[in-house]
């Protein structure tokens, strides 16, 4: 650098409360009254108005927000004074970390304030530390509905809450508490949870609501901007992740159960390789067992379940309440209807087929993310051959692995086994991708699996 060359003055980025200048110290101000471009909400910027020096240019980024750090570049090209000034903590679900990101911590200096998060919770005395912080600042999501899937944009909020004892969640005009707690009701779980709300925090209006239930909150308006809290009634118990018993689900009941039994669910899951945040299909659910488990075993991600037997779908639904279960779709119809809708998988489980074996496997194969695994149940060697045959072509890893267990029963004061029916596990994986790598359709074929 020589001697003429200056280095650029760095972005600030500035915590402000509703308050204005009250809350904030003596070096913020300064920064505020000495910009040359001062960039933030419309509302933020006029609440700070008669802080601005003679001159000082003003940026609303609402719904500009990709255009920020461009802004913010030029004016530091030009060796001018950058303010950003952010809601409470910038880099609690604010801005600040969008601006790192692309601009460098180099570039920025960060001048947090305190969350609102930390005021909703001092205006009711409850501890933080271990609160999940939550955000639905977001555009507007829209109205909860049960199957609504991960893409809607209140996915993320029931995921969390479902996982939390405690949660503190920033809204928005649009996602507002009433909108959370009519998702609650949704979800059956009113009654699990107690409800504060925070409203127009640091203004002179200020009012924290607490005696309210979650039904009640679903059915009134708060004032914007707020604050919501959740905290459970009693801490949810540490659930078993997969192996329940074949009795611990409601499932219609022929001589067996149509059911996936426990032994082969447990090797069926473990052949799906699942991860925290997989994305899995289960073909043909039945009672629901193996895409209600494969939920649990994926907290981050999401199950699609699809059975075309209303009274087994009945049951699958009733169990997904029973187990409390929220990362969960299930639809009543014949696949591969729908399949389109849904986001790609990491995994398949193909309980039934409905008479389109050949034709699930390759759609499912097509549509399976690369190294993901597609695994199959079958109780016959007629729908065991169908797989095979159509494996057999495709540019896929796979293998069979026969099952055969055998149950204790009682007999007078004694014990005997009992062996169940066996079931071949077929496991294919989608390999990763090369140059010319294909995974070819095939015919349909009117054969069936077991159900799960």
């Amino acid at each position: 650098m020589t001697e003429t060359e200056q280095c650029p003055p760095r972005c600030r980025i500035i915590g402000v409360l509703d308050d204005g200048v009250a809350s904030l110290h003596a070096t913020a101000l300064h920064h505020i009254r000495h910009a040359d471009l001062v960039i933030g909400a419309a509302r933020t910027l006029q609440l700070f108005a008669d802080e601005f020096r003679p001159g000082c240019e003003t940026r609303d980024l609402t719904g500009q927000l990709s255009q920020v750090p461009d802004w913010i570049r030029q004016a530091q090209s030009d060796q001018l004074n950058v303010v950003v000034l952010a809601s409470g903590d910038p880099l609690c679900h604010g801005i600040a970390g969008f601006l790192v990101a692309h601009l460098c911590i180099d570039a920025c200096e960060i001048l947090p304030n305190v969350s609102t998060l930390q005021l909703a919770c001092a205006r009711i005395g409850l501890p933080w530390q271990d609160m999940k912080i939550a955000s639905v600042h977001a555009r507007d999501a829209g109205e909860w509905h049960l199957g609504a899937g991960l893409n809607h944009g209140l996915a993320p909020l029931l995921r969390d809450i479902g996982r939390h004892d405690r949660l503190a969640i920033l809204t928005s005009p649009d996602n507002t508490p009433d909108r959370i707690a009519r998702m609650l009701v949704q979800e059956n779980m009113a009654d699990d949870f107690r409800i504060a709300v925070a409203e127009r925090l640091l203004l002179p209006d200020e009012n924290t609501v607490t005696a309210v239930s979650v039904r009640d909150a679903a059915q009134r308006r708060f004032a914007d901007p707020n604050v919501v809290m959740l905290w459970r009634n009693t801490p949810q118990p540490n659930p078993v992740l997969f192996g329940l018993a074949d009795n611990d689900y409601q499932q219609r009941q022929p001589e067996k159960g149509l059911i996936t039994k426990r032994e082969v669910r447990a090797v069926s899951l473990a052949r799906l390789q699942l991860k925290a945040n997989s994305i899995v299909w289960d073909i043909g659910a039945g009672s629901g067992s193996v895409g209600l488990e494969a939920a649990r075993l994926c907290p981050q991600g999401y199950v699609y379940a699809i059975e075309k037997n209303a009274g087994d779908a009945e049951n699958a639904a009733a169990n997904r309440v029973q187990l409390g279960i929220h990362n969960y779709h299930l639809r009543n119809a014949k696949a591969p209807d729908g399949l389109q809708e849904w986001p790609d998988p990491d995994a398949v489980f193909i309980g039934g087929s409905g008479g389109e074996l050949a034709q699930l496997i390759a759609v499912c194969l097509a549509r399976l993310q690369p190294g993901g695994w597609l695994v199959m149940n079958f109780v016959t060697v007629e729908n065991l051959a169908v797989a095979i045959e159509t494996l057999k072509p495709m540019p896929v890893q796979w293998d069979v692995t026969q099952l055969q267990t055998a149950r204790s029963k009682p007999i007078l004061d004694m014990h005997r086994f009992a062996a169940e029916n066996p079931v071949w596990i077929v496991a294919a994986q989608r390999p990763l991708p090369t140059a010319n790598s294909t995974v070819p359709a095939e015919p349909d074929s009117q054969q069936e699996a077991t159900p799960s």
